[in-house]
């Protein structure tokens, strides 16, 4: 298992500030910090001990925290929540895949189906046809009681992080997508694209065989082995995280006053004092919120991927951390 990202960073950190840290040695996911009082705090990865677990909990399931979000009066995707087959059986439930179908068909095609609790953009599928659907069904199961059926946002999507009532960053975030240059096969472009990410420290790893850019190629008409032509473009994801490839354009220095405090109000409504907030919008965060979305939310938003953009978002990145480190033991 590859060390966490962040575990050297916080020790690193907790030398400089002095703090008690210790990182568990087996796989470098979970550590403890000790408090000059003897209270101890704990992490998982990027789970830290500064959000409740309410609070964590509401977060980690995409259906309840959609429904907080729209009782606080936020704009939300447009969409329901349904179980799976295992669940419904178990508890007796109509919410069946195939009432999903009979919803999504009445959003309009093409329908986003997702996961309720898994991250990273895992599982998500933009579906056009039935057969699609129930394959995108079937894999969003996995593991899962309940899967969303919505209707796709179409704008620029953004994470903005938040802690303690201060921006720590905000990046646009793009889809996986690959430009054509005459003479390599998709394939290659791929490979290429995943040498790069190994080039620069990112641990995303690109699932050539993943069924979603398969559907992607083979609805353009195309497969790993096509040769796309010069400056020619294709978004191979429905969903923009950097986990599955996509790329991210930090905005930080530019985002609007109004944009800061939206996002402060959301991360003081929805009691996180730790929090990624994910939004669709076809404008860009240095003019004033208008027609956007929350798509999610995230109480232990990952930056390791954002990181790898340069030298200036790892230093916010170790700053975050920092505050992270503050917020624990004050």
């Amino acid at each position: 298992m590859k060390p966490c990202f962040i575990s050297p960073i916080l020790s690193q950190l907790a030398q400089e500030m002095e703090i008690d840290l210790h990182v568990e040695d087996r796989y470098g996911y979970v550590g403890q910090i000790r408090l000059p009082d003897g209270r101890t705090r704990y992490f998982r990865s990027t789970v830290f001990d500064v959000n409740g677990s309410g609070a964590t909990e509401v977060a980690k399931d995409k259906d309840y925290a959609t429904y907080f979000l729209k009782r606080l009066g936020y704009p939300v995707p447009t969409g329901d929540s349904f179980h799976t087959r295992r669940w419904c059986k178990a508890i007796k439930s109509n919410r069946t895949p195939e009432l999903a179908w009979e919803f999504a068909q009445s959003l309009g095609l093409p329908v986003i189906v997702k996961p309720n609790s898994k991250s990273q953009g895992s599982g998500v599928a933009i579906v056009h046809n039935q057969k699609e659907f129930f394959q995108a069904v079937t894999k969003a199961s996995g593991g899962e009681r309940v899967f969303l059926v919505q209707k796709p946002v179409i704008g620029k999507d953004y994470r903005i992080v938040v802690l303690d009532g201060e921006i720590i960053s905000a990046y646009e975030r793009r889809p996986l997508s690959i430009s054509g240059d005459g003479t390599s096969t998709i394939r290659e472009l791929l490979i290429t694209k995943q040498i790069y990410f190994e080039k620069i420290g990112r641990d995303t790893v690109l699932n050539l065989e993943d069924t979603r850019i398969k559907a992607t190629l083979r609805r353009n008409k195309l497969n790993l082995d096509s040769i796309l032509p010069i400056d020619k473009t294709i978004q191979l994801l429905p969903n923009a995280n950097l986990s599955t490839g996509g790329d991210a354009i930090d905005v930080t220095p530019n985002v609007h006053p109004e944009w800061k405090t939206l996002a402060i109000q959301i991360a003081r409504d929805m009691n996180l004092r730790y929090i990624g907030i994910d939004v669709m919008t076809p404008f860009n965060l240095d003019e004033t919120p208008n027609n956007y979305v929350i798509i999610e939310i995230n109480a232990a938003p990952g930056l390791d991927n954002y990181a790898t953009i340069g030298d200036t978002q790892m230093n916010i990145v170790k700053e975050l951390y920092r505050k992270v480190l503050l917020a624990l033991i004050a």
